[in-house]
């Protein structure tokens, strides 16, 4: 039962004031739209201008969606009506430029026709608003609608800043790198910056529908663009300050062109959202009460800072009290405790008190725990997120935990609470009790983690889940390292920390161990040189300086023990001639086979594919991606730093077919392994933890391992 805190008069007074002051006060105000081409609000000179495009049913269709006629030399743009604004001039604080940022994000498919060669693509765009409603001259075929003339910088009339999705490969001055790429462009079809959207499991001709995101971050300058293709991600991003070539209004949207070659484009939906509205509509509550404003301010700024000093006053001795009355109850401790540097608000990650989480484990009942890490457990429970009922898993830090413990667990909440991504597991809630201690609330995700799927006789992996799980994770790095407002390094990649959701898709969690650095700033020497046994960068052990290359070592050892299904290190028994023929079962124990130094010299001996789980094998197309897989993950894991690929890097050449990506290493980088005798791969049971979050990470240097990693689980397998 709730306290009753009496109100005073001047407390009511100071909230009387607070909403009249905030009654004529302007707020700032956005611009966002969300179109369904079915809702006839959105139909063409409605929401949107058509110029050669029209909506047929529930789509937009950009350029001549008809086979009969043919789809070759069409040209088709459409744009929001409205004109959106960029920039404003002296808009920021202290007179300077203000820029928008905005995301937009739509679904589309680009159909091939069967009577044509396919060709020539789509883009998104932003262009002067004045000259939208006109599709610039010569701008068909390899100029996707954009480009003015037969030229590669165009008519000044039509600048533009575009995304394109090409699929024609433009000879110079374009000199496109294929056939199926994304692209993005600055008033010329010359790209700032492009990546290959070709993969086993699909490109853009494929015919099926697609995902794209399109984000402009202010503070950074930065565009980027993500694009799904079945379980596809690719992603390409660029610096350019739009408001040096762009006007402060522009007008965002589609175009399209088919030339001698032909496809169709559609649209199905399209959402857009942006920091800054039109000035029509940010100065309407501004009009006719400037000469109040001013009055109000000269009248409640003395009276509301008498009133804040004697209102905090009041509401102290009121805390004071009501924590002396019920000091012994759990809920009161836990609404004055510490906030962990967790944002609730805003579709954040929620507080819930320790009474909730007790209840729905059971009161943390034994036969909720799904397993133990060195931190602590890990339960089952089931809570209301967002008025649904959801299964998740709760993590809780032990009283037994050290400082480091509780540091790495704290760290875990303040990063992750900010995060979201598709790959990444969601931070539902927290509780941070006095009496209890630390916990988090995550998602339950449906499959369990990796390493129980690669090591378990029940389940088995095919090729195209592996792969897809692969990119999973090289995209949720790729976020991690470039994509956030701070630059990420996880610190413990390895298969126990990767999650599966109910489609084998990534969900990489536990952030315990994970760093923050702003973007170019240089990376600090740690003291303590935390990490997993056989994941670990040895240049990190080394130096103690942690930097996103760490990650990108980790991600290499992780790919080759996907392909191989084996660990990082494996210890190798062999019986001798002499104790086989006495029929002793005695055996000796091999120095370890360690999978890099393993699978590098079979690349020595232009055998690299041998080192592939022989289960996985059969099929020519899934072999070459398996091959160019292990040489990524032998990239990646380059004993020099300076030779590794960013993950950037490293996820184009994996998501392309084009084997002239792929790099050259040495072929003697370590002693051969050959002469190691090979043992069977082992599937079975693992005595390792049921959930990934339970898992500690294993410590090098200044501290002892405090508990058995995964790694050391699996060499008992092997024994």
């Amino acid at each position: 039962m709730g306290t009753k805190i009496p109100v005073c008069p001047s407390m009511l007074f100071f909230l009387l004031c607070c909403s009249l002051f905030s009654t004529h006060v302007p707020r700032a105000s956005s611009l966002s739209f969300n179109l369904s081409f079915s809702d006839p609000a959105s139909a063409c000179g409605m929401q949107i201008n058509c110029n050669n495009t029209y909506i047929d049913g529930d789509k937009l269709e950009l350029t001549r969606n008809d086979i009969v006629q043919g789809t070759g030399g069409s040209i088709g743009r459409a744009t929001y009506a409205k004109p959106v604004p960029l920039w404003r001039a002296g808009a920021a604080a202290g007179g300077a430029k203000l820029l928008a940022s905005f995301t937009t994000s739509f679904t589309f498919r680009i159909t091939p026709d069967s009577s044509l060669p396919t060709g020539d693509g789509m883009a998104f765009f932003l262009t002067p608003y004045s000259s939208a409603t006109e599709i610039p001259p010569g701008s068909g075929g390899v100029n996707l609608g954009l480009l003015a003339g037969g030229n590669s910088t165009g008519d000044s009339r039509f600048v533009f800043v575009a995304v394109e999705f090409d699929t024609w490969s433009n000879p110079p001055p374009a000199a496109d790198i294929n056939g199926s790429h994304m692209g993005i462009d600055n008033t010329s079809m010359v790209s700032m910056a492009s990546t290959n959207t070709s993969s086993p499991t699909g490109n853009l001709t494929s015919n099926i529908n697609m995902v794209a995101t399109i984000s402009y971050h202010n503070d950074s300058e930065l565009l980027t663009a993500d694009l799904l293709i079945n379980d596809s991600s690719y992603h390409v991003n660029t610096i350019i300050d739009l408001s040096t070539y762009l006007p402060e209004d522009v007008a965002v949207g589609f175009s399209a062109s088919t030339g001698k070659a032909g496809e169709m484009h559609t649209v199905f939906n399209w959402s857009f959202s942006s920091t800054l509205a039109s000035t029509s509509e940010t100065t309407a509550n501004v009009v006719g009460t400037s000469n109040k404003l001013q009055l109000l301010l000269i009248l409640l700024v003395p009276i509301l800072s008498l009133l804040l000093c004697a209102a905090g006053t009041y509401l102290f001795l009121v805390r004071r009290r009501h924590e002396a009355a019920s000091g012994s109850s759990d809920d009161s401790e836990e609404q004055f405790e510490l906030e962990r540097g967790v944002a609730a608000a805003g579709g954040g990650p929620k507080r819930y008190t320790y009474g909730e989480l007790a209840n729905t484990t059971s009161n943390f009942a034994e036969e909720k725990k799904l397993g133990r890490g060195g931190f602590g457990s890990v339960y089952l429970g089931e809570l209301n997120v967002a008025g649904v009922d959801r299964a998740v898993a709760i993590k809780m830090l032990s009283s037994e935990s050290s400082a480091q413990g509780r540091r790495e667990f704290e760290a875990e909440v303040r990063i992750i609470s900010r995060l979201k991504h598709r790959n990444l597991v969601q931070l539902l809630g927290w509780c941070d009790s006095r009496r209890n201690g630390l916990m988090l609330v995550y998602e339950m995700v449906a499959k369990g983690s990796l390493d129980r799927h690669l090591y378990s006789q029940d389940t088995f992996l095919t090729w195209p889940q592996r792969y897809k799980i692969i990119l999973g994770l090289g995209s949720a790095l790729r976020y991690l390292h470039k994509e956030w407002e701070q630059c990420i390094v996880h610190g413990d990649i390895k298969p126990s920390n990767i999650m599966l959701d109910e489609s084998h898709g990534t969900k990489l969690g536990d952030f315990g161990l994970a760093r923050l650095v702003d973007h170019g700033a240089g990376w600090q020497t740690t003291k303590a040189v935390l990490g997993t046994a056989g994941y670990i960068d040895p240049e990190f052990v080394n130096t103690r300086r942690p930097s996103t290359y760490s990650d990108v070592y980790s991600f290499g050892i992780v790919l080759l023990e996907i392909v191989c299904n084996r660990p990082p290190v494996q210890v190798v028994m062999q019986q001798n001639d002499k104790e086989a023929a006495a029929g002793e079962e005695q055996k000796q124990q091999q120095p370890p086979l360690v999978l890099l130094k393993w699978v590098w010299s079979l690349y020595g001996q232009s055998a690299t594919l041998d080192a592939a789980d022989e289960r996985l094998r059969g099929d020519e197309l899934d072999e070459e991606c398996m091959e160019r897989v292990l040489v990524v993950g032998l990239w990646c894991a380059h004993p020099d730093p300076s030779e590794r690929p960013s993950i950037e890097q490293a996820m184009h050449v994996l998501q392309s077919e084009d084997k002239r990506l792929l790099p050259v290493l040495p072929p003697q980088m370590y002693k051969t392994m050959l002469d190691v005798p090979i043992q069977p791969r082992a599937y079975g049971a693992l005595s390792i933890d049921a959930y990934s979050g339970t898992s500690s990470s294993t410590t090098t240097g200044n501290t002892n391992p405090s508990y058995q990693s995964p790694s050391s689980a699996l060499l008992r397998n092997f024994t």
